[in-house]
C-alpha cells in the first residue's frame, strides 16, 4: 500500500504513527450502523496495546457523510497532557452535541465529517475510557510512550478497517496536541512570552505587570527556579485572570453543574459555557457506556474531561520547531491555527513560535473570508508552512466557530489556500 500523509497543523513524535505494517492485534469495538435516528456509520471500542500490561485504548470513528469521491481519514487529538478527545467529539468538531439534560444529542451541521471520516483516539492510557490493568503505566506516560502505542492503535485499526489503508491521512488535534499535532503549544519559552503579551494587550493584566514579568522570569526552558520578584509578577497575573475563562477570554462563565430536566433551546452557533457539565453526565451514563462499547473493564473512577489518573508526564521537550523543519523539509505539509481571542496559547504565542523558525514569508499577511465576512488572517511561509487565525474563536476552535473551522479544513484537506 502507498500512504500518502499530509500534517494538519503541527507534526510531532506521533508521525511515527502514520505508517501502516502487519499485526495480529484484534480490535474489541463493534459497529452501530445506527445512532440518533442517523444512517451515520459509527464504530467505538478499545483496542489493547500491551496484552501482558493490558494496556487499550478506547476510540471512535464516524464515517464521512455521502461523497461521490472518497474522503481522506482524519485522526484527531485533544491536548492536555491527558484530556479526552471525546470533547473533541461532542464540543467541538463531531456529528452531535449533548443538550442540556444531559441525555439526548442533537446534531452538528458544522462537523467535520462532511470533510473527512474522522477517527478520535483518547491517549494516552489513563485518559477517558483507556485504561491499564497495570497501574504502573500511569507513571510511565510522557511523549514517546504515547507515540508509540497510538502508532500500534493505528496499524491495528487499519488493518481491521482496511478500506481506509489507500486514503490519504491526516493528523489534527488542540492545544498540547502541538507536541502530537495541534493548535498549537510549540515552543516552551516563546509560549509563554506570547501569553503574558496576550494578556497585557488584551488589558487582562497591567503594562506594569507585564514589564515586571519580562524583566524577572526566566523563560529559557534551562531555567531551574524563578526569583521572588518573578513569582509576586505571576501572582498578579494569575489574580487577574481567575475570573475569566481563559480559553475564551470574552466567552461567559458557567455557573452552575446541574442538567436540565428538559433540554434547553440550543443551538451550535451559541456555545453553552456548561457544555462540559452536560458531557460529563452523558458519558458516566452505563445505558451510553454500554452502547459506546465503553468502560468494559468498570473503572474505579467516572470518565473525565481531563482527569487525575496521570500524574506523572515523563517526557517532554521544551520545543519541537527542529521536527517541523526536518518535516517541512520532507515535503510534509503544516498548518497551524489559532483562535484570536484564546489566551491560553494566544495568538502571540504561536507567532513568536513560528518566528523563531526564521522562514521566509511566501505569501504576506492577509484576510480570509467565510460568507463574505472575515474568516480570519493568514500567512503562508516558505516550506509549505501556513499560519491561519480564526476570528472570534477561543482555545477550542470549532467549539466557538464551528462555521469557520468547517471552512479552514475544508482548505487544508483540499489543498487550497485560505483566500
Amino acid at each position: 500500500m502507498e500512504s500518502k500523509l499530509f500534517c494538519w497543523i503541527l507534526l510531532s513524535l506521533l508521525i511515527l504513527s502514520c505508517f501502516v505494517s502487519q499485526t495480529n492485534e484484534k480490535m474489541q469495538g463493534q459497529t452501530l450502523v445506527y445512532l440518533y435516528k442517523s444512517r451515520l456509520k459509527q464504530n467505538f471500542g478499545v483496542d489493547t496495546m500491551h496484552k501482558s500490561a493490558g494496556r487499550a485504548l478506547y476510540y471512535y470513528f464516524v464515517e464521512a457523510h455521502h461523497s461521490k469521491n472518497p474522503l481522506p481519514l482524519l485522526l484527531w487529538l485533544n491536548g492536555g497532557p491527558g484530556c479526552s478527545s471525546l470533547a473533541g467529539a461532542l464540543l467541538e468538531l463531531g456529528p452531535f452535541r449533548v443538550h442540556s439534560d444531559g441525555k439526548t444529542l442533537y446534531t452538528n451541521k458544522f462537523s467535520w465529517n462532511y470533510a473527512a471520516n474522522v477517527l478520535f483516539l483518547e491517549s494516552p492510557a489513563g485518559v477517558g475510557f483507556s485504561y491499564s490493568n497495570t497501574t504502573s503505566d500511569y507513571d510511565k506516560s510522557g511523549d514517546s510512550r504515547t507515540a508509540a502505542d497510538n502508532y500500534v492503535f493505528l496499524v491495528n485499526w487499519l488493518e481491521r478497517f482496511s478500506e481506509y489503508k489507500d486514503r490519504d491521512f491526516y493528523i489534527s488535534g488542540e492545544s498540547y496536541a502541538g507536541h502530537y499535532i495541534g493548535n498549537a503549544v510549540i515552543n516552551d519559552e516563546t509560549d509563554e512570552q506570547g501569553m503574558v503579551d496576550y494578556f497585557g494587550s488584551h488589558a487582562i493584566i497591567s503594562d506594569q505587570d507585564v514589564y515586571q514579568i519580562h524583566k524577572y522570569c526566566d523563560f529559557s526552558p534551562n531555567a531551574t527556579s524563578q526569583s521572588r520578584e518573578c513569582e509576586a509578577s505571576y501572582g498578579a497575573l494569575e489574580e487577574n485572570i481567575i475570573d475569566i475563562n481563559v480559553y475564551n477570554i470574552y466567552a461567559p462563565m458557567c455557573f452552575s453543574s446541574d442538567v436540565t430536566t428538559r433540554p434547553k433551546k440550543a443551538s451550535i452557533l451559541e456555545f453553552d459555557p456548561c457544555s462540559i457539565n452536560y458531557m460529563y453526565v452523558y458519558l458516566n451514563r452505563p445505558d451510553v457506556q454500554e452502547a459506546l462499547h465503553a468502560n468494559v473493564t468498570k473503572l474505579t473512577h467516572d470518565w473525565e474531561l481531563c482527569g487525575d489518573t496521570i500524574q506523572v508526564w515523563r517526557d517532554s521537550p521544551s520545543t519541537i520547531i527542529p521536527l517541523l523543519k526536518e518535516f517541512m523539509s520532507n515535503g510534509i505539509r503544516v498548518w497551524i491555527f489559532s483562535g484570536d481571542i484564546d489566551g491560553r496559547v494566544p495568538v502571540t504565542s504561536t507567532k513568536y513560535s513560528i518566528n523563531k523558525m526564521k522562514l521566509p514569508v511566501k505569501t504576506a499577511w492577509h484576510p480570509w473570508f467565510l460568507n463574505k465576512e472575515v474568516g480570519g488572517y493568514t500567512q503562508v511561509y516558505e516550506g509549505d508552512l501556513t499560519f491561519a487565525t480564526v476570528r472570534e474563536a477561543g482555545h477550542q476552535v470549532p467549539s466557538y466557530q464551528p462555521a469557520r473551522a468547517l471552512s479552514l479544513i475544508k482548505h487544508f484537506l483540499e489543498g487550497k489556500p485560505l483566500h
